[in-house]
C-alpha cells in the first residue's frame, strides 16, 4: 500500500480509485498475515497503512495498531475505519515525529508492511526508523515488490517517455531490490533475518491494464501534458498487450515479490 517517496506526489493517490483498482493488494496479504502472526494486546505499526484495511483486520485480532502513510488522502481513508492512523513519511520515523506530548511511547512488538517498501527511496532509513521503534526482540514483518516486478510494463513506461524525448528512468518511482540487497541492508541496519524469499506471482488486474495504470502511473504522467496522457497510456498498453493480456481478455501483472521477517536483537 502506498506510503512515502520523494519522487511520488501525494496527490497521485486516491483511496477510492486505489479500492477499485487495487483492493486485491490487501486480498493478497494473507501469508504475509501469517508470517507476522499477531497476537492480542500486541503493540503494532502498520508501515505504509494505506487505506486502512490490513490495519483493521490487525485491530480486529486484538493488537494495539497504529497506522502510518505519507498520503493524507490514505490516512483519512484509514481513519473512516476507525483507525488510527497519521500522515507521516516511512523515510522519518522517530518518536517525536510518530507521537505528541503525553502520548504513550511504548515501544512496538511489531512493524509491518505490505506493498509499500517499494515506494521508499531510502530503505536504509527506513530499516534504521523501524529499528528505533522496536523494542529488543520486536519484529519486522513485511512483504514488496522485488526485483523484476512489474519489469514488462515499468519497460514500456519508461521507452514511452523516452520515445517522446524524456528521460524516462529518471521518472521510475520504484525501489525493487534482489533479495539479497535487502538481506544485507537489514543486517547492516543491526536486524537478524530470520526468513526471506523472492517469488514471482503474476496477479489478475480486476479493472483491466488501465485501472492498474490509472492508479500507479502518475509518477510517469506528471512529466507529460494532460493532453498527451491517453496516447502514452494506449502505446504502454499496446507494448505489453501479447504478455500480460489472456486469451480471455483478462490482464495480468508481471509481480515478483520480496517477503521477509527480521527481529531486532534482545
Amino acid at each position: 500500500m502506498p506510503s512515502a517517496a520523494a519522487s511520488l506526489s501525494l496527490a497521485d493517490w486516491n483511496a477510492e480509485g486505489y479500492r477499485r483498482h487495487a483492493g486485491f493488494v490487501a486480498d493478497l496479504a494473507a501469508p504475509v498475515l501469517e508470517t507476522l502472526a499477531p497476537r492480542p494486546g500486541e503493540r503494532i505499526l502498520d508501515l505504509g497503512c494505506g487505506d486502512g484495511v490490513l490495519t483493521a483486520q490487525l485491530a480486529a485480532q486484538g493488537a494495539e495498531v497504529i497506522g502510518v502513510d505519507a498520503s493524507p488522502a490514505m490516512v483519512a481513508a484509514a481513519r473512516a475505519r476507525g483507525v488510527d492512523a497519521r500522515v507521516l513519511d516511512g523515510q522519518a520515523l522517530d518518536w517525536d515525529v510518530l507521537f505528541t506530548a503525553g502520548e504513550d511511547r511504548r515501544p512496538f512488538d511489531a512493524v509491518f508492511s505490505n506493498a509499500a517498501l517499494h515506494w521508499m527511496l531510502r530503505p536504509d532509513a527506513v530499516i534504521a526508523g523501524v529499528a528505533r521503534l522496536l523494542r529488543p526482540g520486536g519484529r519486522f514483518v513485511g512483504e514488496f515488490g522485488g526485483a523484476g516486478n512489474v519489469a514488462r510494463i515499468g519497460r514500456a513506461l519508461v521507452a514511452g517517455l523516452d520515445r517522446r524525448g524524456l528521460d524516462g528512468q529518471a521518472a521510475w518511482p520504484w525501489y525493487f531490490p534482489e533479495p539479497e540487497d535487502y538481506r544485507t541492508r537489514l543486517t547492516t541496519g543491526g536486524f537478524i533475518v530470520v526468513g526471506l524469499e523472492g517469488f514471482e506471482r503474476p496477479t489478475p488486474l480486476p479493472t483491466g491494464l488501465a485501472g492498474w495504470l490509472a492508479t500507479f502511473a502518475g509518477p510517469f504522467l506528471r512529466h507529460l501534458p494532460a493532453a498527451e496522457h491517453e496516447a502514452y497510456l494506449a502505446e504502454v498498453a499496446d507494448t505489453v498487450e501479447p504478455a500480460l493480456r489472456d486469451g480471455r481478455g483478462g490482464w495480468w501483472a508481471d509481480y515478483v515479490r520480496l517477503r521477509f521477517a527480521a527481529v531486532k536483537p534482545g
